[in-house]
């Protein structure tokens, strides 16, 4: 968008305003119909629409025009211009969205006034949704891992369609990230980015938020689908939306279209919708909690997004990711990572995955001292057992209260079955690490009951019993 759209049905008028206008340097379009006026409207969008109210000889007058526009195009600025102007008339166009009312014959300075302030909020929010759309931009999927190659294919194939994606995972795992990541690599991908915090809003705003408000005192204030139009809608955790709005939610994804609390009008909206939820929506839906037919429209493509324990190979690469992020944005020291801190990363448990990742590496570099690699010293010791100083250690309860044998057996099984949790089921890389041999290694999980697979995609070992079993 660079230019001012100008519609009046007198051609004397609109040729003035245009050569005024063009002898201050903009660049004008000039229309004298509804007709003329919304195909060079759809062809490109204008930075600045004047319009007239009463056009002769056309389908649509001014209102009609400027309904149009804020429904397609909110966030162009329109101005009002009318021989036969009044307050009512003035009143009606501010409700409808227009940006400022001009009664003719016009004072031309006072026009000039009027089109550069309506062009800098223009240019305002152009800047504001070049912002928000290099934020999806930076929005990269970090790692290496098969669970994390695994997702990606999934996000790929989904980015070149426009179907409803419901992202899974735990709180933490970066269900966010993915869902910007389909955004900025789709057909929508300079549109808008519009998300629903559903559980960070109290449930009697939630409605007015979404869709909007019309009052005769504030007019219109878009809601965010309205803001999202042509673009992507995202409702983070989903689950907690309250249930009236979801029968209305799920009217508008069947008609495209809803009306703003407090209006009359239909407003139609084009949206993508991505939703994700760390929770089980069939549970929700047996409680009572979450609308079937709602879980059936946005469940079209579900993709599982790994929590932080089942990619632990890509600990190394994000958190080198997240010390280069946090040196970028809040000038903190550019640290290395030594390979004690990393085995120790990749055997720590992980409740808050990769936000708790990232929290983490940007304490230890605020917290820290110098510019050399992060030292395992540094990191929470959050392993079996806990340094006590000069080589001792203090053991967890459980293995305090066991006989030597047994204790030992318990911590060469959990050892073992961290280390191979950590190099992703790899035996070979696990022998390396812990200084055995490959054959000997084997025997040793054999004697402790522990049980491999060599499945595809076997990741996770899980403790059944006495045994421990690598499942897919």
């Amino acid at each position: 968008m660079s230019d001012i759209l100008i519609v009046d049905d007198e051609r004397d008028i609109r040729e003035l305003i245009g050569d005024i206008l063009e002898d201050e340097g903009y660049k004008t379009r000039l229309a004298g119909n509804s007709n003329d006026a919304m195909a060079l409207i759809n062809a490109e969008p204008p930075s600045l629409l004047i319009l007239d109210i009463w056009l002769k000889d056309s389908k649509m007058d001014g209102i009609d025009i400027l309904k149009t526009v804020k429904r397609d195009n909110p966030d162009i600025p329109v101005v009002i211009i009318s021989g036969h102007g009044n307050i009512e008339i003035a009143v009606a166009a501010i409700k409808q969205g227009a940006y400022d009312f001009i009664e003719k014959p016009f004072n031309i300075d006072q026009l000039l006034v009027v089109i550069r302030r309506a062009m800098e909020v223009s240019t305002l929010r152009r800047e504001n949704q070049q912002l928000k759309r290099g934020e999806v931009k930076q929005a990269e999927m970090i790692g290496e891992s098969p669970s994390f190659r695994g997702l990606l294919s999934h996000l790929e194939k989904v980015t070149k369609s426009n179907g409803r994606v419901m992202l899974t995972g735990p709180a933490g795992a970066g269900k966010d990230v993915a869902a910007r990541y389909i955004h900025s690599n789709s057909a929508r991908a300079t549109a808008p980015f519009v998300t629903v915090n559903c559980a960070g809003v109290e449930p009697e705003m939630m409605e007015a938020m979404l869709f909007g408000k019309e009052s005769a005192t504030r007019g219109i204030e878009p809601g965010l689908l309205e803001q999202a139009h042509g673009g992507v809608v995202y409702f983070d955790e989903v689950a907690d939306m309250p249930l009236g709005t979801q029968s209305k939610i799920l009217r508008v994804l069947v008609d495209q279209q809803f009306q703003r609390v407090g209006g009359n009008d239909k407003v139609r909206v084009d949206l993508r919708v991505i939703s994700s939820t760390n929770r089980d929506l069939q549970e929700e839906i047996a409680a009572g909690r979450f609308r079937e037919e709602l879980y059936h429209r946005l469940n079209v493509v579900p993709i599982a997004v790994p929590s932080l324990a089942e990619r632990r190979e890509d600990i190394p690469v994000l958190a080198r990711h997240f010390i280069e992020g946090c040196n970028a944005s809040q000038g903190l020291p550019m640290r290395d990572l030594t390979d004690d801190a990393v085995a120790l990363m990749q055997t720590m448990t992980w409740p808050g995955n990769v936000r708790q990742l990232k929290n983490l590496v940007e304490r230890v570099l605020i917290l820290g001292d110098g510019n050399g690699p992060i030292e395992a010293r540094e990191l929470p010791q959050e392993a079996g057992v806990e340094e006590a100083g000069e080589g001792r250690v203090v053991l967890s309860g459980t293995l305090a209260t066991l006989p030597l044998r047994e204790a030992r057996e318990a911590f060469e099984r959990e050892y073992l079955l961290t280390q191979i949790n950590r190099f992703g089921g790899n035996i070979s890389r696990t022998a390396s690490f812990v200084g055995m041999e490959r054959s000997a290694l084997h025997r040793k999980l054999k004697s402790l009951g522990v049980v491999t697979s060599a499945k595809t995609g076997a990741r996770v070992a899980h403790v059944n019993d006495d045994h421990v079993q690598e499942v897919g």
